[in-house]
């Protein structure tokens, strides 16, 4: 059995998880989840971490409310509880700068996510793409 195979399988097991595709030669893990899941972010990085791998910057695709607490701007993730603060990506502060003004409003959001040490604390997501 390849590690591949292991992480592959561990991923699968998560429920929402859709499809999985591993590639440990590129420190590569692809999964797509179904529509209405309530997995995070933080969960598949444990998860990973477990197997014996270090989780790396994520890519993520979301759909939710922009909201602002205590002068932050935040995504109230669709369909569940948790609540992701939100970040300029340095190299393109122009999408963040849009969410910030777009409180209440829903909307999808790609950009990236990466892992501190301690994986149930929310990392930022820093904003690539609004729409």
């Amino acid at each position: 059995m390849t590690c591949a195979h292991v992480v592959n399988v561990a991923l699968r097991k998560v429920p929402g998880v859709e499809s999985v595709d591993v590639s440990l030669n590129k420190g590569l893990a692809t999964v797509k989840l179904k529509r209405g899941n309530t997995v995070s972010v933080p969960q598949l990085w444990q998860l990973i971490h477990n197997q014996g791998y270090t989780p790396k910057a994520t890519a993520v695709s979301v759909v939710g409310e922009i909201a602002n607490a205590q002068g932050k701007t935040q995504l109230r993730v669709a369909g569940t509880k948790d609540v992701i603060s939100l970040a300029p990506n340095a190299k393109n502060p122009g999408p963040f700068n849009d969410a910030s003004k777009k409180v209440g409003q829903s909307v999808f959001i790609h950009g990236v996510m990466t892992p501190g040490k301690d994986f149930k604390v929310n990392a930022p997501l820093e904003v690539d793409q609004i729409r």
